[in-house]
């Protein structure tokens, strides 16, 4: 019989990339693998079994150059580049090394393969179960069991991990090794950083000894347990349940403050330690994971940007258009003045208006030019608008000035504190309270969102515009989010008030970036007085994905469809409550519609509904922005595949632990510093 141990390795690794090659005392980890594994007297010949990618060209080359074959096969299917890996070397038998592993024991090794040989199973391996070290794994498999394994099983996760199916199929005979003394708990492989700095420690302490045994490995973590005190808390293969977004969410929190750009689409605001965090593709109201699954987004479609769906043909064509002739130039690109000139068509109320490619800046840009044109600072606002120091100014009081504006746990660290006193936030529909700022403090500038959770009651939008009008203040809306999802343009067009100013983006250009600030003229002309200026706000991409859009949106009235649909889902959302006896208060626009429950527990059922809908293929919560690729149907399917998990909530309200049907934390319902 001849013994192919099989080492796999790839320079791709989600967690720590490039960490085969990383150096350890100078020498690369694989190396020192490989001449630890090259000791083992029961093996006949070592292969490195890679992937096809471009990045594994310089780990092949080098473990060529050492004299050991290198096979490169499948980037995703392991499990097949195993396969031709052991075909192509003529292996009898197999032995299966994980590139992670260069603290593996030749000897350990040995003895795995001298049982697989006595006990006469298609199986054999000290890991089943993990009493050893984890870093020691050695499985060890016939190759004819082998062979049928990969014949009859397609599953990814098996295709992935090579030997899924033979442990766990319950057609193969297996038996194991087990230590003397159980010592699972115990990380001595390499997935991340800290495993890294773990393992190249053992080596400097042995070095320049380069094959000490496990044992001795052993003894000195019993002796100077903090060596090995920076990975402890990592749970042994924990990458095999892992999904490759999750695998990169941990490794984007080591190397971005706070793990992304936006606060909205942390994976923590979702499912904690089970979000897939990053997409591959999207298109209609489908997005895939990194892994190639495909979910249908019940949630925020992009935060609210694609009205139109993911991939419109439309807008994604006169993007392409733009790409192909050219996005920058010395000169500046005309479709700003054409999409200027649509925003003024569909609001006569403005004249003029300046672009920009994210609502922060919009809402900034409209700040500076309101209060270039007013000659007074102060500003009083209703909403949120952004993380500008502006606005973040207003919490530098001894009160949490935004509650109830921003999301809770927000500081201002950072924000002058000389700002102190320039900003001061009202609450919707409460008229008194903004005539009170406005008598108190020269104010000149008012900011709100035209609609908060719920619309204005008696006549609150027309009586600021009274105030502001009265008092020569500049009112400005903030339809950033509002904009061209309940009518085409402001939703302030359905109430009959017209601001001095009005900022659009999210939907505007259909998940391309692009923010519109429109004015009156002698507001806007102010802008000239002053400062505002950047490179990227000329690029061309973003106004004619905007022009496009619009021309979707007019042609088949988007919003009257989101508007239906918004609604539709909000009734199902109530009578799904009604029929489990449960308690929920309705919330948004009909197109950004949400809901809570009335319960202590109502963020943990929120984790609840987003768990058990995403293993059934939805992105789902408590809101859904709704699109146009919404259907009747799909809206249908996923109410039926909701219905048993407000059952289950139903269960938790009458006494049964929210928390024992949690598979990790509950979500964050606001700021946190993530670890």
């Amino acid at each position: 019989m001849k013994v192919v141990a099989i080492v796999q390795a790839r320079m791709g690794s989600t967690r720590l990339p490039g960490k085969v090659m990383k150096p350890i005392g100078g020498v690369p980890m694989i190396e020192l693998l490989l001449a630890r594994l090259a000791r083992a007297r029961e093996v006949d010949q070592i292969v490195v079994a890679t992937s096809i990618d471009p990045r594994n060209q310089v780990l092949a080359e080098h473990v060529r150059k050492l004299g050991y074959a290198c096979e490169m096969g499948s980037e995703t299917d392991v499990l097949a580049r195993y396969l031709q890996a052991a075909r192509t070397h003529r292996a009898d038998v197999v032995v299966r090394v994980t590139g992670d592993c260069p603290l593996i024991d030749s000897e350990l090794v040995d003895e795995v393969i001298r049982g697989f040989k006595a006990s006469g199973v298609d199986y054999f391996s000290n890991t089943s179960p993990s009493t050893y070290p984890d870093g020691l794994d050695t499985e060890v498999f016939s190759m004819a069991a082998f062979e049928r394994a990969a014949a009859e099983t397609s599953r990814p996760h098996d295709r992935e991990h090579v030997t899924p199916y033979l442990r766990e199929s319950g057609r193969f005979s297996q038996a194991s090794l087990q230590a003397e003394e159980n010592h699972g708990t115990l990380r001595w492989t390499v997935d991340e950083p800290a495993d890294f700095d773990v393992v190249t420690a053992v080596f400097a302490h042995f070095a320049p000894n380069i094959h000490f045994s496990w044992r001795e490995v052993l003894a000195l973590q019993q002796m100077r347990p903090a060596i090995f005190a920076a990975n402890q808390h990592l749970i042994r293969n924990e990458g095999a349940s892992m999904g490759t977004g999750q695998k990169l969410w941990k490794r984007a929190k080591r190397v971005i403050p706070g793990g992304n750009m936006l606060l909205s689409k942390r994976a923590e605001m979702f499912l904690p330690e089970q979000w897939p965090a990053y997409f591959s593709k999207a298109k209609g109201c489908t997005v895939w994971d990194l892994d190639g699954n495909p979910y249908i987004d019940m949630s925020i479609m992009g935060i609210g940007t694609n009205t139109l769906g993911y991939g419109h043909p439309e807008v994604d064509a006169a993007v392409q258009q733009t790409v192909s002739a050219g996005n920058m130039s010395t000169f500046n690109c005309p479709e700003e003045v054409y999409l200027a000139e649509k925003l003024i068509e569909l609001h006569p109320w403005a004249d003029m208006a300046r672009f920009a490619r994210s609502g922060g800046e919009a809402n900034a840009i409209a700040i500076r030019i309101a209060r270039a044109a007013s000659g007074k600072d102060k500003v009083a606002v209703c909403g949120y608008h952004g993380w500008h120091d502006w606005y973040l100014s207003a919490n530098l009081g001894d009160d949490e000035s935004l509650a109830g504006h921003l999301l809770p746990g927000l500081e201002p660290n950072g924000v002058p504190r000389n700002l102190r006193g320039t900003v001061f936030p009202f609450n919707y529909n409460n008229f008194a309270e903004l005539e009170s700022l406005v008598n108190t403090h020269d104010i000149g500038v008012i900011k709100m969102e035209v609609v908060r959770n719920k619309g204005p009651e008696d006549n609150f939008l027309h009586k600021v515009r009274k105030l502001a009008t009265d008092r020569g203040i500049v009112l400005i809306f903030d339809e950033c989010t509002s904009g061209f999802r309940q009518s085409f343009g402001g939703l302030h067009q359905l109430y009959g008030v017209e601001p001095d100013m009005a900022m659009f983006g999210k939907a505007l250009g259909n998940g391309y970036a692009i923010t519109a600030t429109i004015g009156k003229r002698e507001v806007m002309e102010a802008a000239q007085s002053t400062f505002i200026s950047s490179t990227f706000w000329t690029e061309r991409i973003g106004p004619s994905a905007a022009l496009k859009t619009l021309e979707v949106m007019q042609r088949i009235r988007s919003w009257e469809t989101i508007t239906a649909t918004g609604l539709r889902i909000r009734e199902c959302w109530q009578q799904l409550a009604d029929k489990h006896g449960l308690a929920i208060d309705h919330w948004g626009l009909p197109a950004l519609t949400g809901f809570s429950f009335r319960s202590d527990s109502a963020l943990a059922y929120k984790t609840l509904i987003t768990q058990e809908m995403l293993a059934k293929g939805y992105l789902g919560g408590t809101s859904v922005y709704v699109c146009i690729d919404h259907t009747p149907q799909i809206v249908q399917d996923y109410f039926s595949a909701l219905d048993p998990v407000f059952g289950l909530i139903k269960e938790c309200e009458e006494g049964r632990d929210v928390a024992s049907l949690l598979n990790g934390p509950v979500c964050h319902g606001g700021f946190k510093r993530l670890n």
